[in-house]
Parts: structure tokens; C-alpha cells; sequence
């Protein structure tokens, strides 16, 4: 692959509903460009982007893949850099880091299937980070599909602003262009209708063109190009095509509306950067520019650990240029690496090129310090630069995980440490009242998989069981705490005093810890010791075991000796301080709420809301996403669906099916406190 221009770049996430054919549309636009000899098939295991053994098998995607070609057409030579993303709401670790790395967002939609759970939330993701949004109609060559009654439904769903730039014609077996050369016969609609609206739609950005539209009835496709990018980009056009990755139909359209009509990294919206201040003040937004001259700017969203490659992280240049060899800084890290080489990748294949520019996502290999959402710069000014946080979901599904072979521990701690580098929503925690590890995930799939993984990839075996329900304890009211700890042993002493208060915070803000400590009655070099003393406490908790959460601390006062005043001193004045406040603060445990989203036949409806009610669930609505089937929307404690899977499979006889998403924490009632409280040992936070 040569040198490219900016201006030639494009950069694509394919996103949206598994069952959508995401990857087999990936492979009909590689195959189209001339990037591959012909289109492989997911069912065959032979595409380019589901390249793993476990991804063959199961004939899904289960991570983000990265797919360069180039395209030389009647458009002009360009380059693109295009994502596949999995599906299924269980992998979204590996499918929203896409949405921080590209300037479209193409929401692949099922002709069959419809609108179906995960389009509107893809949809809702891209419009929220300012991505130019297109909607692509995939399988139109599908028996028993209403195209215009799903256009419809899409303009319903997602505004008037989704509008086709073709149509399906000759029953689906082509299409014909809406924008470009707006002529020829359609299967619903028309095309000089549709190209009205496109361009009624487009020229209201633009005063200018307006009035001369008005003026002359007509305006050129060349004349639309610029309103209509800025159109895309604010949201105000999110154009919809049709085509089949199957037949082809379609494809070669695409194929030009990403050359022709997409933005290039100049053309879209620039990407959020944060400026993080050292000195802990709040952070406020910069902007990359998309300029090789300046400092770069690279954003890596994605690792991925090869047993025989090694670590391969993957990264979009957002401002500036990367050539091998050069100095760059991880994040905030003050020692540089100077990687060897750099990749572009399609899929497994990585071929080696001499620099990346603004739009460019390569790779970088073998480089154990750099870690997923890092920043890659070559300025050490430069330290304090993050990337806009990701809405990344709350892993919630669990299971207690142990070694079968007894000696395996630390070989598996260290795998499952690899998993947590390549998935952000795979995380592990350690119960420290119940002595064991828990794996988390954001499903049933999200974590067999991962098992599945572990035992194919590594050779590892694990046993596993349902974990203890992640309960948090808070606080309901202010309190005031102090400690005094003064230890004399005929050398020198001891001596650390405290006095704290604790404030309740908005649920999910998580720990405050404030220093309004004046005059010195608390040394600075001692406060860093008291705060270790509360965060003790708040991984052992006050009640009944669990971690504390949603609560200030503020020191504001003390006393210090000095000769026998020592950190030793004020960690354990701190520890006792924070202890005497949650005493007074009316402590309480939390339990776990959750999103619970179920599709499953229409006629069981009634079983599972009563299933749900019957477990303090409450239903928060339904729809039908298509006949015969419904989708139930409710919330549950988490402790009440430890059997719902088992019972919903009965209950379906095995068609249904269900995502669990974390969505706050909120007081557990009396009785299972006190059961919590009560099963704790209150030993736990008797003084040393």
C-alpha cells in the first residue's frame, strides 16, 4: 500500500444487530475494491475479519476487526480503513471502541429482522460522539421483506432526516441512484421523489443555496456535495441505502457513496480530547487537528495478545504523524518507546508501512506498555491529553472461577489478565468475604466464550460456579468521626490524631476524599497516610462486608507530634476516624439493579412478566419487533435472576432470549439487610 492523502482517507465502523451480515458485507466491499480475490463466507470460516478459530466455530464475530484497502474507481483513488464489529450486546467491549475511531458510523440493518434492538442503540451511540450516521439495508434479496414499509419504519424510528440515496430496483436485484444521477425505475417510491427530498432536506443548511435553489428549481449533485457533508455531520441527513452482500446488489453503490459522499478526517466532526490539569482541577475539551505538522495525537482502542505474536495494539492518528522509529510517549508515562514497526491490518494480515497520518489506524506490536484507551504522543508536554471516555456498560453477569488442576493459580491469573488487556467490559474482582475470584462479563455468551477462549487458546481448564451477588454499602446522613492514636514503647512513640466528616453523594459518583486540613495541624507529607487508612475501609466495608461507595470524606483537622508522629500513625487514626463516622452516618447496603431486556414468542408474554413480577421485577414496557415475537423491557435485582436464565428456557422452550445491563444501585430491603448484616462476621472490623 502507498502514501495517501488525508482528503483520500476514509474511515468506517460497521455496526448494528448480529444476524445483519456486517462481515459478509465487509468482504462483498473488499472483494468489489479488488482487496481480495473473491468474498469468503462466515458459514465456510473463510472471511477475512473472523480470522480466530473460535469465531470460525461459532460463525459470529467476537471482537473488533480492522479491514485497509484501497480503491481505485471513477471516484477517484481512496483509502479505507474499515471496522467490523460484533453483534451481540455481550461483546460490546469490543464493538463501541469502534464508534472512537472512525468518522461514519454505518448502522447495518437486516431487511428481515427490521429495527431490532441493538440499531437504535448504535444509533443513539454515533449521534452522541458526532459521528456522520448512514444506515445501510442489507440482505434485500431476502424472501417475505416490506423494503418500503421498513423505510418507513426507520424514518419513524430515526426521523425524517433518514433518507434513501438509492432504491431497490428490478425486484431488488439492483439499485437505483437517488443522488448522483437521479433517473430509472424503482420498486417502491420513486427516484425523482426521493432525490427531492434529498435535496428540500440538504439545502436547509445553506442559506445561499437555498435561495438559489428557490430561484431555480434545481441544483447540481456538485453544487449539494459540500451542504450535504455538513449536513451528515450535524446530524441534520443520516442517508439510508440498500444492497445485498449476497447477490452484490448494491455494493459497487456503496462502495461510491463511501469514496463520494463520506467524510474524510478533515470533513468530519474532530474528535473530543480532553486536557486532564495535574493539579487535579477540572478537565476541559480540546480538539485534534487533523494536521501532520502538528504534535501527534493517536488513540489506541484496541489491544489484542496473540499466543505467538504477542501484544498488538491498535491505534487511530488523530493529529500529527508516526513514522517507525520514532520517540513516543504512553500516556503519562515520562519513558519513551520507539516502536520498530507499523502496521495496517486486514484482518489477521499485517502489512508493513512507513508512517501514518491524521485518519490512519495501524498498529504497533510487541510493546507491553501500551494498554487499551492510551494516548500516543511524541511531545512529553503533552502528558496530561486523555480521550474522551467511552460509555462503556457495567459488567454485571458473574461466575466464581477456579483452577481444576490444583498448582494452575498463577497461570490462570495471568490469562485472564490478558483477556482484561483486549476486553474493557471483562473484569475480574476478588470477594474477599467469600474468598473467591469472579470473573465478570456483560452476558451469559460474553462469559462462555470467554471460557471457551481460555480452554482452546490457553489449554485451561477452569471450574465454575455462581458468584456472591456484588451487594455496596453508603451512608444515609453526615457524621463527624476522630481518632487519637498514641503508642509509647520506650523508644520512639506513635502519634497520629484525626478528626473527619463523611457526606452521603448522588448514587454512582463513587469516593470523595477532601483535605481542609489549615494551619498545618496535619502535616502534608501525613495526609496521603490518613487517606490510606479510609481507603482500607472501603474495600472491607462497615455493615456487612462489601466496598463502600458514593460518599465524601473530608479531613479537616488534627493534631501531630513532632518526633513520634509518623505515617504508621495517621493510616491507622484515619482507619479509626472514618470507622467512628460510619457509625453515626446510618450506614446501608446497596443492592444491584439491572436492565433486563427479553425477546421471546408473543404468546409467553404473560409467563415471563409474572416470572419478573415474582422476583421484585418491574416491567417498564413492550413492543413487537416483528409478528409473533415480543420484546419485554423490565428491571430486576440482580439477586433475584440468579435462575432466570434456566427459567426462561423452560418457560420458551428455548426461544427466548435476554441481556442483562447494569443500571444503578439502590438500597437493599430491611430484611436482606439485616440477613447481610447478620451473616458478616463482626470480627472484621475489631481494632488490630
Amino acid at each position: 500500500m502507498g502514501k495517501h492523502l488525508i482528503k483520500q482517507l476514509r474511515t468506517m465502523a460497521l455496526v448494528g444487530q448480529a444476524g445483519s451480515g456486517k462481515t459478509s458485507l465487509a468482504e462483498a466491499l473488499l472483494a468489489r475494491a479488488g482487496a481480495i480475490p473473491a468474498a469468503g463466507s462466515v458459514e465456510r470460516g473463510t472471511t477475512v475479519c473472523d480470522y480466530t478459530p473460535l469465531e470460525k466455530q461459532l460463525q459470529h464475530s467476537l471482537k473488533l476487526a480492522v479491514a485497509s484497502f484501497e480503491v481505485n474507481g471513477a471516484a477517484g483513488p481512496a483509502h479505507i480503513h474499515l471496522l467490523d464489529t460484533p453483534g451481540y450486546p455481550d461483546f460490546l467491549g469490543h464493538s463501541l471502541p469502534a464508534l472512537a475511531a472512525v468518522e461514519t458510523a454505518a448502522i447495518v440493518v437486516n431487511a428481515q429482522s427490521g429495527i431490532e434492538m441493538m440499531t437504535g442503540r448504535f444509533m443513539q451511540w454515533a449521534a452522541r460522539r458526532g459521528l456522520d450516521r448512514l444506515v445501510i439495508v442489507n440482505k434485500i434479496d431476502a424472501d417475505n421483506v416490506d423494503l418500503e414499509g421498513l423505510l418507513e419504519r426507520i424514518q419513524q424510528a430515526f426521523g425524517k432526516e433518514c433518507l434513501p440515496l438509492n432504491l431497490p430496483a428490478a425486484g431488488a436485484t439492483r439499485v437505483s441512484d437517488c443522488f448522483f444521477a437521479p433517473a430509472g425505475e424503482s420498486d417502491f417510491s420513486s427516484v425523482a421523489e426521493a432525490h427531492q427530498r434529498l435535496v428540500d432536506q440538504v439545502v436547509e443548511v445553506d442559506e445561499k443555496l437555498m435561495a438559489a435553489y428557490l430561484e431555480q428549481g434545481e441544483v447540481s449533485p456538485e453544487a449539494l456535495h459540500e451542504p450535504l457533508e455538513r449536513a451528515m455531520r450535524e446530524g441534520h441527513l443520516v442517508p439510508v441505502v440498500f444492497c445485498s452482500a449476497k447477490t452484490g446488489a448494491g455494493v459497487q453503490e456503496l462502495l461510491d457513496v463511501i469514496v463520494r459522499l463520506m467524510p474524510n478526517p478533515s470533513e468530519g466532526n474532530p474528535p473530543a480530547y480532553l486536557n486532564v490539569p495535574a493539579d487535579g482541577s477540572a478537565p476541559t475539551e480540546l480538539q485534534a487537528v487533523p494536521d501532520p505538522g502538528r504534535h501527534a495525537l493517536a488513540h489506541v482502542f484496541k489491544i489484542e495478545i496473540d499466543p505467538y505474536i504477542g501484544r498488538l495494539a491498535v491505534f487511530r492518528v488523530h493529529q500529527g504523524r508516526i513514522t517507525p522509529g520514532m520517540q513516543l510517549y504512553v500516556g503519562d508515562s515520562r519513558k519513551p518507546i520507539r516502536p520498530g514497526h507499523l502496521y495496517l491490518l486486514r484482518g489477521k494480515t499485517q502489512t508493513e508501512v512507513g508512517e501514518a497520518v491524521p485518519g490512519d489506524i495501524c498498529a504497533i506490536a510487541k510493546v507491553d506498555e501500551i494498554q487499551f484507551d492510551h494516548i500516543l504522543h511524541d511531545a512529553p508536554e503533552d502528558a496530561h491529553i486523555r480521550a474522551r471516555p467511552l460509555e462503556l456498560p457495567t459488567s454485571v453477569f458473574g461466575l466464581a472461577v477456579l483452577p481444576k488442576k490444583r498448582g494452575d493459580e498463577q497461570k490462570v491469573s495471568d490469562v485472564l489478565h490478558r483477556l482484561i488487556a483486549e476486553d474493557p467490559c471483562f473484569r475480574l474482582e476478588h470477594n474477599a468475604q467469600a474468598n473467591e475470584t469472579v470473573m465478570r462479563g456483560l452476558g451469559e455468551m460474553h462469559l462462555k466464550t470467554t471460557l471457551e477462549k481460555v480452554a482452546s487458546q490457553y489449554k485451561l481448564e477452569l471450574e465454575t460456579r455462581l458468584p456472591s451477588i456484588p451487594y455496596r454499602e453508603t451512608i444515609a446522613a453526615r457524621a463527624e468521626g476522630h481518632s487519637r492514636h498514641k503508642k509509647q514503647t520506650g523508644g520512639a512513640g506513635q502519634f497520629g490524631e484525626v478528626f473527619l466528616r463523611v457526606e452521603p453523594l448522588a448514587r454512582g459518583k463513587g469516593f470523595e476524599f477532601v483535605d481542609q486540613v489549615k494551619g498545618g495541624t496535619i502535616p502534608s507529607q501525613f495526609i496521603p497516610a490518613v487517606e490510606k487508612g479510609v481507603r482500607g475501609v472501603l474495600a472491607t466495608g462497615f455493615l456487612a462486608g462489601y466496598p463502600l461507595q458514593d460518599l465524601r470524606v473530608i479531613v479537616y483537622d488534627g493534631k501531630s507530634h513532632p518526633v513520634d508522629s509518623k505515617e504508621v500513625a495517621f493510616v491507622s487514626a484515619g482507619r479509626k476516624a472514618f470507622l467512628d463516622a460510619l457509625a453515626k452516618a446510618r450506614a446501608t447496603v446497596l443492592e444491584p439493579i439491572v436492565n433486563v431486556d427479553i425477546i421471546a414468542p408473543e404468546a409467553k408474554m404473560g409467563d415471563i412478566t409474572g416470572e419478573l413480577s415474582g422476583h421484585r421485577g418491574h416491567i417498564k414496557g413492550s413492543d413487537a419487533p416483528r409478528p409473533g415475537t415480543v420484546r419485554i423491557s423490565a428491571q430486576a435485582p440482580l439477586a433475584e435472576l440468579e435462575q432466570f436464565p434456566a427459567r426462561l428456557k423452560s418457560l420458551t422452550a428455548g426461544h427466548g432470549a435476554y441481556t442483562l445491563e447494569f443500571s444503578h444501585y439502590e438500597p437493599a430491603p430491611s430484611p436482606l439487610q439485616q440477613k447481610l448484616v447478620a451473616a458478616h462476621r463482626p470480627a472484621a472490623h475489631a481494632d488490630d
